[in-house]
């Protein structure tokens, strides 16, 4: 597990295309700290097991299932990643939930300043926008930040000068595309919900779309 807390920007230093895979070759300095073989490396937001290592880099195996999901099959020698170690017991929870595990990919449409800020808007398929609320979570390229607009096809963020500098984003522009991961609670509780098991007589629940909506879900 992560919590969307970017701990540095890291470079690629090769890529390795197999058939319908690649192998990954990155380079960084503060997570290889403790780094060990099999860890658990978010590379850009995508949950990635670190299959060897040396002292500044680390190479890690990208699935076929991954490549089709991401935007890790587009990165080259040389591309910023952000990279973030799974979280240990007893750190501090500084964003939310992240699993590292994405549901697509989505496009920046526009970059705007406002004074210090820089706003963000990305544009979704309908199955990841259905899960973006306002003043709710999304992990953008691994990246925890806080929807502070939307619409029905598109999402805005707005990031301080230190998250522009420190991650990727800051090295995007309109029409780049990026990771997305929803909050894995409200696709838990719609998959709740919506469950019905097989010769199970369906008891009615008290637990409505209604119920959560005025208790502020």
């Amino acid at each position: 597990m992560f919590t969307g807390i970017v701990e540095e920007l890291g470079r690629i230093v090769n890529v390795s295309l197999g058939a319908k895979s690649s192998k990954l070759t990155v380079a960084g300095e503060k997570i290889f700290d403790d780094l060990k073989l099999g860890d658990s490396v978010a590379v850009n937001g995508v949950c990635l097991t670190v299959t060897s290592f040396t002292k500044g880099t680390f190479t890690a195996d990208v699935m076929n299932e991954t490549l089709q999901r991401s935007n890790l099959g587009a990165l080259k020698p040389g591309s910023p990643v952000d990279l973030e170690r799974a979280m240990a017991a007893d750190g501090r929870f500084g964003g939310h939930i992240v699993s590292g595990h994405i549901d697509g990919t989505g496009t920046i449409t526009k970059i705007e300043k406002d004074d210090i800020a820089l706003w963000y808007t990305v544009r979704a398929d309908n199955k990841i926008m259905k899960y973006i609320i306002e003043k709710g979570s999304v992990a953008i390229d691994g990246i925890s930040l806080t929807v502070a607009k939307v619409t029905n096809t598109d999402f805005s963020v707005s990031l301080i000068p230190h998250t522009a500098k420190e991650t990727v984003l800051g090295h995007k522009k309109a029409g780049d595309t990026v990771n997305l991961e929803n909050d894995v609670i409200g696709k838990y509780i719609e998959h709740f919900l919506n469950f019905k098991e097989e010769d199970t007589p369906v008891k009615q629940s008290g637990i409505t779309k209604d119920f959560l909506l005025k208790a502020g879900f």
